[in-house]
């Protein structure tokens, strides 16, 4: 069974281009009347027709994803509006196109409000999504060594968003019910100790 830690609750990516920052909310975290008030603005969020095709209703995945032990459901925010959800599941990363199921988390139900989308909001959750991901590991001990997607061949926006998070394209995956995939893939980064000299940490 998955299980948060008391530590490091939330992740927020930072967009240093002026643009905000993105929270990611654990749903599993809150007491029933935060999560409920949660729902609630999730219930609200706009969403495409054919947007649904791809990502479903945002709600019913919340709830599951609540019920489900392997999965751990997310509201991201922004400026203190829910803007989005996004999901944490292990042992599942076939489902991607992953030739295994637990070496990687694979993230899911991820979707941006159409009234947000154009603000770069995508791209900061995904980064915060991994990060969040990487944090849970090292609590949870379950050796996952990066994140896994897979994304819609019909929709760009969606794979410029992930590829501009740092998400490489893994190939081409036809088990998805929406059509041809694209698996994406983002390995964890090595945490810098905060006593590393400059020279010990390589340079982008």
């Amino acid at each position: 069974m998955l299980e948060y830690d008391s530590d490091g609750v939330f992740s927020i990516e930072s967009d240093h281009s002026g643009q905000g920052d993105v929270w990611l909310i654990p749903l599993k975290m809150l007491d029933d009347d935060a999560r409920a008030i949660q729902l609630g603005a999730v219930a609200e969020l706009a969403v495409e027709a054919k947007q649904r095709d791809f990502v479903g209703d945002p709600l019913r995945m919340m709830l599951i994803s609540l019920v489900e032990e392997s999965r751990l459901p997310y509201v991201i925010e922004s400026g203190g509006v829910a803007v989005g959800v996004l999901t944490l599941q292990s042992g599942a990363a076939m489902l991607a196109g992953w030739p295994d199921d637990e070496s990687v988390w694979l993230l899911r139900g991820f979707l941006i409000d159409t009234r947000s989308q154009g603000r770069g909001l995508g791209t900061l959750a995904a980064r915060a999504a991994v990060e969040e991901a990487r944090k849970v590991t090292a609590r949870l001990g379950g050796g996952q060594a990066g994140v896994v997607l897979s994304v819609n061949e019909h929709n760009p926006a969606g794979l410029a968003a992930y590829s501009k998070a740092g998400f490489k394209d893994a190939g081409r995956y036809l088990g998805g019910s929406a059509g041809p995939q694209r698996t994406m893939y983002k390995a964890f980064l090595p945490e810098v100790s905060a006593h590393a000299e400059p020279s010990d940490v390589n340079e982008s």
